[in-house]
């Protein structure tokens, strides 16, 4: 099947191996589309007709533009660039039975076993120390490295019993020999392009050597690691590139650290987006009650990944919301607000789907099923707007190699163009205007 939406979508997802250059990559684009970069240290200038993109702390990012004429709120989007995964300890590398090992800790939610018997490397980015300034360098080991080995079942009878793996013992990485003790350090400071002496610290982690491919009877499925959630933040980007010129103005929010709480400098709960909102109404000379005024005229669309009915298991979905891969977007309900949608919140976005032509889905985890949180209840706390929880249906979620579907890409990609292209108005009467 060809689709460039989804092919764009696999070499944004090869090219990303760690938050850093998932941010990284994002921003490029950007850039190539005329956004100007912004530093939160520096005083903004910002300007009618204007496009503009800030980085905060190398994971997350913000991209705006002000329409020629501003009658509306903020039309917002939000995904998150980081993704379960094994970091690497500052002090790694350890001997064990002659052979060299890496020692590890569990990022998010991983499901371990998936991690297992397959070529890993390192990505990440490291802190240098070049002529008195201190800088960040991307690093990505561009090369099949490590290998987690699984134990023998002639030695572990209760192997495929549900075993329990432990990250300190058995989610180790082989790199070599004992001799080999200090390579992983060079290699790192050549894919950085420094000398060793020059990194002052690190944040490294594993990411499994495989490429995103089609797969199915007619490449209907994508395969490949990190579309929780890079998906959406890939097709989020699409649509707001994509999208024509509203009197909302449109803002693109990438956080990192979602799948560890979002309490972070650059996470959902920080004061990145709410600061940056401000910034574009002072720019625009509105008054602070001018400012409150134009939130209550905003919307935020939060998404992140959602988990499709799985075939093998379909008794751990809901009777009368069995997501299905290809079927649409899924709009994500919970009655203890884990997801931040309420009535109004779907209408709107189904409003949007219709606009769209685009098929919705409707998703809440089993009853006795409690599920984990996002970021729209998260970013809500912060600036609270109404909000809708959405998610491309998924299967193997956090796994080291997902399933996602190729039709949903380019659903969510049109629906975040109509959405970007909106303005949103609130009637006399307290209704919504689309």
């Amino acid at each position: 099947m060809e689709n460039t939406t989804v092919r764009r979508l696999m070499k944004y997802l090869d090219a990303s191996p760690s938050c850093y250059h998932a941010t990284e990559n994002l921003k490029k684009r950007l850039l190539d589309s005329g956004y100007q970069l912004l530093r939160e240290s520096e005083v903004w200038k910002l300007q009618h007709g204007g496009k503009y993109v800030v980085i905060r702390n190398d994971s997350s990012l913000i991209a705006f533009r002000i329409p020629a004429e501003v009658t509306g709120g903020f039309m917002m989007a939000a995904a998150h660039s980081d993704f379960p995964a094994l970091k690497l300890r500052e002090a790694t590398e350890t001997e064990s039975g002659g052979t060299l090992v890496l020692t590890t800790e569990p990022y998010g939610g991983m499901i371990f076993s998936s991690w297992m018997d397959r070529p890993l490397s390192v990505a990440g980015r490291v802190m240098t120390d070049e002529d008195g300034c201190l800088r960040t360098r991307l690093v990505n080991v561009d090369r099949d490295l490590l290998v987690i080995p699984n134990v023998a079942p002639h030695m572990n009878r209760s192997i495929n019993d549900g075993a329990a793996l432990k990250p300190n013992v058995d989610l180790r990485p082989v790199m070599g020999t004992a001799d080999d003790k200090g390579k992983l350090r060079a290699m790192v400071a050549e894919a950085a392009d420094v000398k060793e002496e020059d990194i002052l610290s690190s944040e490294l982690f594993l990411y499994p050597r495989i490429r995103g491919t089609l797969v199915g009877a007619e490449e209907q499925y994508i395969l490949s690691p990190r579309l929780d959630d890079l998906q959406c933040a890939f097709t989020c980007t699409e649509g707001f590139l994509r999208a024509a010129e509203s009197r909302s103005i449109p803002v693109l929010c990438v956080f990192n650290n979602e799948e560890v709480g979002s309490g972070t400098l650059q996470g959902a709960n920080s004061d990145f987006l709410g600061n940056v909102l401000k910034r574009i109404s002072q720019a625009m000379g509105r008054t602070e009650e001018a400012h409150l005024a134009a939130l209550a005229e905003s919307f935020m669309v939060s998404a992140d990944n959602a988990h499709a009915v799985h075939p093998n298991h379909p008794e751990y979905a809901d009777v009368n919301e069995k997501v299905t891969i290809n079927g649409g977007v899924a709009v994500k309900f919970n009655a203890n607000q884990k997801y931040s949608t309420d009535a109004v919140s779907a209408a709107v976005f189904r409003r949007i789907c219709r606009m769209a032509d685009a098929p919705v889905q409707s998703y809440s985890n089993r009853a006795d099923m409690p599920g984990g949180s996002t970021l729209g209840n998260i970013s809500i706390t912060r600036v609270s707007v109404p909000t809708v929880d959405v998610g491309l249906p998924q299967l193997a979620m956090h796994s080291a190699c997902e399933l996602a579907g190729v039709e949903d890409t380019e659903h969510m990609a049109r629906i975040m163009e109509i959405y970007f292209s909106c303005t949103l108005r609130r009637a006399a009467d307290g209704g919504i205007l689309l």
